[in-house]
């Protein structure tokens, strides 16, 4: 199975100051996913994830917000597309497109 988790996590505040540079929290989330030998993507708004099973992913989640533990809030936005019998699917589907119009989408 492959498991394909699209997030975003970060502190905020109610007064806005803890939310307007995110990526000192960011870091210590990718550093913890690097850590755990979890495939995955950063993007500028987001960061994708393939485990093997939900459980991997939610473990995923679960760490990275007791990596912001000292954070009063944090805001989480998830994006699943679980699928069985395949993986790799990262590199498979931008690959499939680009098969599909020919040449390699930008980076």
């Amino acid at each position: 199975m492959s498991v394909l988790l699209e997030f975003a996590m970060f502190p905020i505040s109610a007064d806005g100051r803890d939310g307007a540079g995110v990526s000192a929290a960011v870091s210590k989330i990718i550093d913890m996913i690097d850590q755990n030998g979890v495939s995955y993507q950063l993007t500028s708004m987001s960061t994708i994830i393939e485990t093997e099973t939900m459980r991997e992913a939610l473990d995923i989640i679960e760490k990275s917000y007791e990596v912001l533990e000292d954070c009063e809030r944090v805001y989480s936005s998830l994006t699943f597309d679980i699928r069985k019998g395949k993986s790799n699917r990262m590199k498979t589907k931008v690959a499939s497109v680009e098969g599909k119009i020919g040449h390699e989408v930008q980076k």
